[in-house]
């Protein structure tokens, strides 16, 4: 309960300040009738709504994660902000198998699965992209195809 009201409390005034935020909006002569402001307002005013209900009405304690699920998060992480590091430098195919097939190692542990997995997600997904959707990827670093 304790940690219901505490992100309750923690959300609504997090709301109440994106409602100040979103008040500081200029407005321009070419807006339209309703303005800017609403849309954020209603947004921030729902929000802190269901801030107060949670504090005011919390549930029952949760069971927490134990460290094991914990560290696992964590290399979930590491991974995706390495990969997210690692695209423009080394292209889309290499770091996209080496998150895929890290992540997909923490699922199941099998190597030979997860290296499998986190190549044909790459390939998989450079085809959709670049192909199905036409992004322009750079499939490996730059200086590799000249």
């Amino acid at each position: 309960m304790k940690t219901d009201r505490i992100f309750g409390v923690v959300a609504a005034l997090g709301a109440l300040a994106y409602i100040a935020g979103a008040q500081q909006i200029p407005t321009s002569f070419l807006s339209d009738p309703v303005g800017p402001r609403t849309f954020p307002t209603i947004i921030g005013v729902v929000a802190a709504l269901c801030g107060l209900i949670m504090a005011l009405r919390p549930d029952d304690e949760p069971d927490w994660p134990d460290m094991g699920a914990i560290g696992g998060l964590a290399i979930a992480v590491v991974v995706l902000v390495g990969y997210a590091y690692g695209l423009k430098p080394l292209g889309f195919l290499i770091p996209t198998a080496i998150a895929a097939g890290v992540l997909s190692y923490q699922i199941s542990l099998r190597r030979r699965f997860s290296l499998v997995t986190g190549l044909a997600i790459s390939v998989g997904l450079f085809v959709i992209f670049k192909y199905g959707l036409g992004l322009s990827l750079s499939a490996f670093p730059r200086g590799w195809l000249g």
